[in-house]
């Protein structure tokens, strides 16, 4: 990804900011233009609060290029403690140890780059939350 594509998406990978139905009053990650379930425009922006569990989760053995660093590794579908679903990497937990229903808390870290001359695009992942 250029630079000005990882700047644009900033917010939302670093914050998890996306927005809220001014009209529905629905929960909307990542944004867009329109409410899935009103279809009134969302432009009010929500922070959601990391924390979610995993509601499905499958871990890659063959990753695709610019992911081969992190092979094996767990994607899952996370829902939201505020509701929305959204996917991502588990990190900082073996595969075989995930489970569905597992607390999450989003973290940032590494997604990919930092070879031949492409930047390092950090982002959101997931991994176990820590209790207390």
């Amino acid at each position: 990804m250029n630079v000005a594509g990882n700047w644009r998406l900033q917010q939302q990978r670093y914050r998890l900011v996306g927005e809220e139905c001014e009209k529905c009053g629905t929960l909307i990650f990542p944004p867009r233009d329109l409410c899935p379930e009103c279809e009134a425009p969302a432009k009010m922006p929500y922070v959601f609060s990391g924390q979610g569990e995993v509601y499905s989760y499958s871990t890659i053995y063959s990753p695709p290029r610019g992911f081969e660093e992190f092979a094996p590794y767990t994607v899952a579908l996370i829902r939201l403690k505020e509701g929305p679903m959204l996917t991502a990497q588990l990190t900082d937990v073996e595969s075989d140890k995930v489970y569905i229903g597992m607390p999450v808390e989003m973290v940032t870290r590494k997604i990919q780059g930092g070879d031949e001359g492409n930047p390092i695009v950090y982002g959101y992942k997931f991994r176990p939350a820590h209790l207390g």
